[in-house]
């Protein structure tokens, strides 16, 4: 396993993926730590889809057609969805989990990408959510925050260099 500092110095949004399956290990390897996501009160409002059917992956890819296009290319895509009815925080509670299969995702040697859901539109107006959850035949309390897209990398993005790091968002209290 990689160094922390290391894993998320590299983490970087990948939108080009090979044409290759993840193996069952693979899953399990890139979904354990996600599992131990922290979540408030300890309520664990936040339920994962996961998709590898390509048929399905370019349905998911429609839900936001200008940004959600790496989708459809992905070998697995990851719909977080949060539980309305079990915890009024499961926005944030599915944000922490995305964030820990984006790092996950980094560690394990696979690329990742974010594609949000929540509160955003299709083409046609429509909110992609809805597209969303009538594709999944989500239950009314489960709402989809976003999709992680994975995959073996087609593409290398270069790490953020330290340098550009914006150090004057950071304020001690006086």
């Amino acid at each position: 396993m990689a160094d922390f500092l290391d894993v998320v110095k590299r983490r970087r949004s990948i939108r080009k993926y090979q044409d290759t399956p993840l193996s069952s290990d693979e899953v399990v390897a890139l979904m354990t730590p996600v599992l131990y996501s922290p979540s408030s009160k300890g309520k664990q409002a936040v339920e994962f889809i996961l998709v590898d059917q390509k048929d399905m992956l370019e349905r998911l890819s429609q839900a936001k057609p200008r940004f959600g296009t790496m989708i459809a290319g992905a070998a697995l895509a990851v719909v977080i969805c949060g539980r309305m009815d079990i915890s009024d925080v499961w926005i944030e509670d599915a944000s922490v989990a995305a964030t820990m299969l984006l790092l996950s995702a980094e560690n394990c040697g696979l690329g990742a990408c974010w594609v949000q859901i929540r509160e955003r539109l299709q083409e046609d107006g429509s909110p992609a959510s809805l597209a969303v959850r009538d594709m999944l035949n989500l239950a009314p309390e489960q709402e989809p925050l976003c999709i992680i897209a994975v995959g073996r990398r087609a593409q290398e993005v270069p790490p953020h260099a330290e340098e550009d790091l914006r150090w004057e968002r950071m304020k001690f209290l006086e």
